[in-house]
Formats: C-alpha cells, sequence, structure tokens
C-alpha cells in the first residue's frame, strides 16, 4: 500500500501520461524482468570473482539488497496503481535469459499482432518516376 504522498503524485501522473498517449493510439509494452534475490547474488558474486565481470560490480548493488523486501512492495504498488487494460504490465521471470528472451519476444509479437499492422498507401503511383533509364 502507498504511504507516500510522492509516490501516489508520481504514479497518477504516470496513468495519465500512459492514457494520453493510448488516446492518442500509441501502444504500450511494459514489460518487468523479475530475477530472483538469489539469482541477483550470484550474479554479483561471479562480477566480484571473474575479473573480466568485475567492470560490472558496483558495491551499492550489495548495500541496496538490503532493501529487498521494501522495493519488492513499491515495485507491487507501481504494477497495481499503472495497470490498466490498455498499459498492462508483463511480469517476466528472468533468472535464466533464453526463457526471458522467449517471453518478451512473443509479447512483442502478440502485440503486434493485435495492432493489425500494414504498409502505409502511397500517395503516387512509382511507374514511370525514374524515367526510361530507371
Amino acid at each position: 500500500m502507498i504511504q507516500n504522498k510522492e509516490a501516489e503524485r508520481r504514479l497518477a501522473h504516470i496513468r495519465h501520461f500512459e492514457e494520453l498517449l493510448t488516446d492518442s493510439g500509441t501502444r504500450i509494452i511494459k514489460i518487468f524482468l523479475h530475477i530472483s534475490k538469489e539469482f541477483q547474488l550470484k550474479k554479483i558474486q561471479e562480477r566480484m570473482e571473474n575479473p573480466e565481470k568485475l567492470w560490472k560490480f558496483d558495491p551499492s548493488d550489495l548495500q541496496e539488497r538490503r532493501y529487498w523486501d521494501q522495493y519488492a512492495e513499491a515495485y507491487e504498488d507501481v504494477f497495481k496503481e499503472t495497470a490498466t487494460a490498455k498499459c498492462p504490465w508483463y511480469i517476466v521471470p528472468a533468472n535464466h535469459r533464453w526463457f526471458r528472451d522467449v517471453l518478451v519476444q512473443r509479447i512483442i509479437v502478440e502485440t503486434f499482432r493485435e495492432m493489425k499492422l500494414s504498409y502505409p498507401k502511397a500517395d503516387v503511383a512509382a511507374s514511370g518516376l525514374l524515367g526510361p533509364e530507371g
């Protein structure tokens, strides 16, 4: 439950902005790539132990892990407060890249299918514009 007036205000702005975009014909795909706390720790450890991945390591990641539960609650608020019929959230398990990639691709492809996209009609006939030498 949101207990912060500033957070409530920002979430309202997000809802209004997304409504403005969808009312003008824009499709929004919101995907949250969810990793487990254990997987995150494993990735941090890999970065610390592998010299080729050490550049990715940020000590603040270890400090921020202390707030995992609070972040999870905040994300739940975001999902609950900003998911709409026109702009749903897709929560994608992301511990395994291949699985994550397949799900994200399916979400995008299905969205494109729902949009029934087609090439635009040409305003002019192209034949003869290049001349006889083409």
